[in-house]
């Protein structure tokens, strides 16, 4: 039996598309998360945003981070991967890449300079109040991304 194999240029358009977004999880001495309200939206984020074409989560997260904040972030290592069903309006899949920013110290915190044509403010709450304030895609990165961090580890957040 001989398989007939499709044109590469066939076989990869045949394959699924989705988006990548990548976030930082940055605290304080309290354990409060750092939050971000951009301006094109009525509800908070985490620091940081989607990846550019040919960009590694990790290197997106650092310019996001460079961007949004005014601060170059010594990224560490990955907290959370979580997928996430297409949503309108967005047409595909995402996968959400959640590393660690470290925790701030309060001269860290005061040197925060927000991108102010994005971003109209910035904070650091508790994890009860992350979950308010974050869309239900979001929110549950918080818990899982503390979690990972305590216990060294990744963490996947499968979704339906």
């Amino acid at each position: 039996m001989t398989h007939e194999f499709l044109p590469p240029e066939q076989w990869y358009e045949q394959l699924p598309s989705l988006y990548a977004a990548a976030s930082a999880l940055i605290t304080d001495a309290d354990d409060r998360v750092l939050v971000v309200k951009p301006n094109y939206r009525d509800y908070w984020n985490l620091p940081g945003g989607f990846v550019d074409r040919n960009e590694s989560p990790h290197d997106a997260c650092a310019r996001e981070l460079r961007e949004e904040l005014g601060l170059d972030v010594a990224v560490g290592e990955l907290l959370v991967i979580d997928w996430v069903p297409e949503l309108e309006p967005r047409p595909r899949p995402l996968t959400g890449w959640m590393f660690d920013g470290g925790t701030f110290a309060p001269d860290r915190i005061a040197a925060i300079r927000i991108q102010e044509d994005e971003l109209d403010d910035h904070a650091f709450v508790t994890v009860e109040r992350a979950a308010e304030l974050l869309p239900s895609t979001v929110a549950p990165r918080v818990p899982a991304a503390l979690r990972a961090r305590a216990e060294g580890r990744t963490v996947y957040l499968p979704r339906d």
